[in-house]
């Protein structure tokens, strides 16, 4: 009990001096907590979504599903009989044919895309009664016509639609131009997905080509039967059904089997859920991960500040010892604080978390993805992760500064205040530090010359922890060196106030270098990141160069879905263009002559292909890979299956035939384009392929006749201006559009890692002010003997500005040497230059300067305003 009482009075007694580590606890908490929250609501808008959107029983057509984009542009259908043949199943109350598609772009009367710009689906589909399950007419009626639409409410308010206003609906039958004469909203959240409704024979016809089928069957059970019992019935139905179908249709050629995907309205709801659950645990993990890095930084703050406190309280310390304490009961003393120290950060944290979630579902609905409070998920094991990270994490913190108080001795009673052992790393420390950064630096060789990227991305992961570890182990080491040197350069043009700046910094290098690591973590990942960017844009930039021969590159830029028909013809009729290169991915099946075989998208074009994009080939002619029943194939797949020119490979095209192809060229992998590509003419591709089943275009490629660049280059944009979505570029464009991808990406990471940077400058402002703290006697006599306060200011502001100029040398350094062993990984899959953003890093480093500056404002200030006579006499 005297423990806890003497800890709770050291804790509030030096509350203050904690305050920056119970915020970077604070910090850090919050962030893993307002992940989940964030997360857990996000699952719980979707799961309202799907339950409300499914049927009690959904019948659909087995390999196919009704919203997902299909690679013909018109999604699997199955017959109208079947609506009663499954509505006179025992157990059913009825059956109704529903008709959805996402393979449809929506805009209004300016051409301005109706649909999300945060990748959510638009959809268009019929008006059913299962549509009643989630939404509701809140303005104007269903759709009665074929010049007849209705929106949903989240998207007309997002683009100020009203009743009467004209929407395009692009497809791949034709554009659907149609009034609105209805509005519905959705009794859920929607997330952000716009969705239009037609009646049944106009769905039918725009986005199945064909009236008399539907996507799927929806099936409501009469009160009293389950789900799974209906099921059980509707699937014993339709496989009766099929049993009649096939035998009437025995014997006749191309008779195939019909096959059916039955759920129930759970099942239905989980394959919907299983779809975004990838994207969501990619969000989730992403930020829990810059949470961890974020309570790495943490751990050095906590650190720094628990073996400050007790090399000020030393003389307190040994007074306990001295009148009976054990070195237990100081252990266990100083443990307590920090147990109070993770309970108040991580209890504040956690609050913070769902403030933290909410501000993020506000920044979400910003930009176009809906998320309600009152959806908001908070879990029991939220809070109770958040609290025990928080807690656990602070506590192991405060170990080796606890176990350093239990060694302090009674006579330290009569010492002045202070541990001498601060001053310079130990032996074993810096022997330990070397030989892991020894090892870390060769796993990153090892790495670098490794021949399989594979393989050498795990041993890169073992070289980036090895080398990690290492430099924050040496840090006090490398500090005297580094410090001196940056003082050299920085503080001796200041004179006398540079130097006592440097003996500042040097005057506990375990201390500065725990310091400067904390930064150093953060700036590393910067570093790196920012090199693999930049040498990934670099390498793709020169690839281009030196590789695609053609002028425009023609793509539908929403989200991987494949180009309109009507674009196609419209860009063939271009005027001023030498050739137009089609191209198709096809699911198939290559199987070599030895039985290896491999499962993959075959790329089929037009013979013009070999000259858009100039690819390597280490036999045959790639140019003869376009002639009949001819193919290529990479040639790590004819190094693995052992196959040559002119050997014939097996084919088995997906919703087609099998074919017989000869292999006319081997092409090289050696590449960051079209890397391990297998090319075939698109002729062959529709001779083994129903053109029902035959994929749409995936882009395309055009080359300008000699002289009419520019003249082309307007014309296509022209010509598909129909379509909002779809994008014509340059090569100009494409470079600049890769690298805006690119820098989107990395300023969102940069983001994120800007907590634990934040969190690593209040461990310099803590270091900061502890320490001027502790020197407080030494700061009075020097005020004493004429110190005037600006250059008391100016002294700690210098000592702060090196103290960040060491974390960020040793992060840039570190994160450089990360990065380019992660490009020479890159090299291997064709990304062979490596870059370093020499501006970006200079930048960072200078910025470096001014985070040490605006971390000294609040100790310097509270220096400055010391009394000097007060300040004297402190013990």
């Amino acid at each position: 009990m005297s423990v806890m009482k003497t800890s709770m009075r050291n804790f509030f007694a030096h509350k203050g001096r904690m305050a920056l580590s119970a915020v970077a606890v604070l910090l850090s908490v919050a962030f893993v907590t307002g992940t989940l929250v964030f997360t857990d609501t996000m699952g719980t808008t979707f799961d309202k979504l799907f339950a409300a959107t499914s049927s009690d029983v959904t019948v659909s057509a087995d390999g196919g599903e009704p919203d997902e984009v299909s690679r013909t542009g018109r999604p699997d259908s199955l017959p109208a009989s079947l609506v009663k043949e499954v509505a006179a199943v025992e157990g059913a109350k009825s059956a109704e044919g529903a008709v959805s598609s996402m393979d449809v772009t929506v805009v209004d009367r300016d051409n301005k895309n109706m649909g999300s710009s945060t990748g959510a689906p638009t959809i268009a589909g019929n008006w059913t009664k299962n549509d009643l399950r989630s939404m509701e007419i809140t303005s104007g009626h269903a759709p009665r016509g074929p010049t007849q639409v209705m929106v949903d409410a989240d998207t007309a308010d997002k683009h100020g639609l009203k009743l009467g206003d004209e929407l395009r609906t692009i497809t791949v039958s034709g554009d659907i131009t149609a009034r609105i004469v209805g509005i519905a909203s959705f009794k859920v959240t929607n997330p952000g997905a716009a969705v239009v409704f037609f009646d049944t024979a106009t769905a039918q016809r725009g986005l199945l080509g064909v009236t008399g089928r539907f996507t799927q069957v929806n099936v409501t059970a009469e009160a009293g039967v389950s789900d799974t019992r209906l099921k059980r019935n509707v699937s014993s139905a339709l496989a009766a059904l099929t049993a009649r179908t096939e035998q009437g249709a025995k014997g006749e050629p191309g008779a195939q089997k019909t096959a059916y995907k039955v759920r129930t309205q759970q099942e239905t709801a989980d394959a919907n859920r299983s779809d975004v659950d990838e994207f969501m645990n990619v969000i989730k993990y992403g930020m829990l991960g810059f949470a961890g890095i974020a309570f790495l930084v943490g751990v050095f703050l906590i650190i720094n500040t628990f073996s400050m406190l007790v090399a000020q309280r030393t003389r307190e310390i040994g007074l306990m010892r001295a009148v009976g304490s054990s070195r237990g009961q100081v252990n266990r003393s100083v443990l307590v604080e920090a147990t109070l120290l993770g309970v108040l950060g991580s209890l504040i944290g956690v609050g913070a978390g769902v403030g933290l979630a909410v501000g993020l579902m506000k920044l979400m609905s910003a930009v176009g993805m809906e998320l309600s409070t009152r959806d908001l998920t908070v879990h029991w094991t939220t809070p109770a992760i958040g609290m025990l990270l928080g807690i656990v994490v602070t506590v192991l913190a405060s170990y080796l500064p606890a176990r350093r108080a239990g060694r302090v001795s009674p006579m330290a009673a009569l010492r002045d205040a202070g541990t001498p052992a601060d001053g310079k790393a130990g032996l074993v420390r810096g022997l330990v530090g070397l030989a892991l950064t020894g090892a870390g630096a060769f796993a990153l060789y090892l790495a670098a010359t490794a021949d399989q990227a594979k393989q050498g991305s795990m041993i890169l992961g073992v070289g980036i922890v090895l080398s990690l570890i290492g430099f924050v182990v040496i840090g006090p080491l490398l500090a005297g060196g580094v410090v001196r040197v940056l003082s050299a350069v920085l503080l001796r043009a200041f004179g006398p106030v540079g130097r006592m700046a440097e003996r500042n910094a040097l005057r506990n290098p375990r201390r500065t270098g725990a310091t400067g690591a904390a930064l150093m973590i953060g700036l590393a990942l910067v570093a790196c990141l920012s090199v693999v960017g930049s040498s990934m844009v670099t390498s793709a930039t020169a690839e281009l160069d030196k590789s695609v021969g053609a002028d425009f590159i023609i793509t539908a830029g929403n989200g991987g879905k494949p180009l309109n028909p009507a674009t196609v013809k419209a860009v063939e009729e271009v005027e001023g263009l030498g050739h137009v290169t089609r191209m198709k991915e096809t699911p198939a099946k290559v199987t070599a002559p030895d039985g290896t075989s491999e499962s993959g998208q075959l790329l089929a074009a037009e013979a013009t292909y070999a000259e858009d994009l100039r690819r390597e080939t280490v036999s045959g002619d790639l140019a003869a890979a376009y002639g009949a029943d001819a193919m290529s194939v990479g040639s790590e797949f004819a190094e693995k299956a052992g196959v040559k020119v002119g050997d014939t490979l097996t084919v088995a095209f997906d919703g087609g035939r099998t074919a017989k192809l000869r292999l006319a060229a081997i092409t090289s992998d050696d590449t960051g384009l079209d890397q391990g590509a297998m090319y075939t003419n698109l002729t062959t591709v529709e001779r083994y392929v129903p053109a029902e089943r035959l994929p749409l275009d995936t882009a395309l490629l055009a080359k300008a006749d000699e002289g009419s660049k520019d003249q082309a280059y307007a014309a296509l944009k022209t010509a598909v201006a129909k379509d909002p979505t779809v994008k014509v570029m340059d090569q100009t464009d494409y470079k600049q559009a890769l690298q805006d991808q690119v820098g989107q990406l990395l300023n969102m990471v940069y983001g994120l890692l800007a907590l634990a940077i934040v969190v690593a400058i209040l461990g310099v402002v803590n270091t900061l002010a502890l320490s001027v703290v502790e020197r407080t006697r030494e700061i009075g006599l020097m005020r004493a003997i004429g110190l005037s306060r600006r250059q008391l200011r100016r002294m700690i502001r210098l000592e702060s500005v090196v103290i960040a100029l060491f974390g960020a040398l040793l992060g840039l350094g570190l994160g450089m040497g990360w990065g380019a062993t992660a490009q020479r990984l890159l090299a291997l899959e064709g990304l062979e230059v490596l870059d370093i953003p020499w501006p970006t890093i200079i930048g960072v480093f200078i910025g470096s300067a001014f985070v040490g500056l605006f971390a000294a404002l609040v100790p310097a200030f509270r220096a400055g305003r010391m009394n000097v006579l007060n300040a004297i006499a402190t013990d």
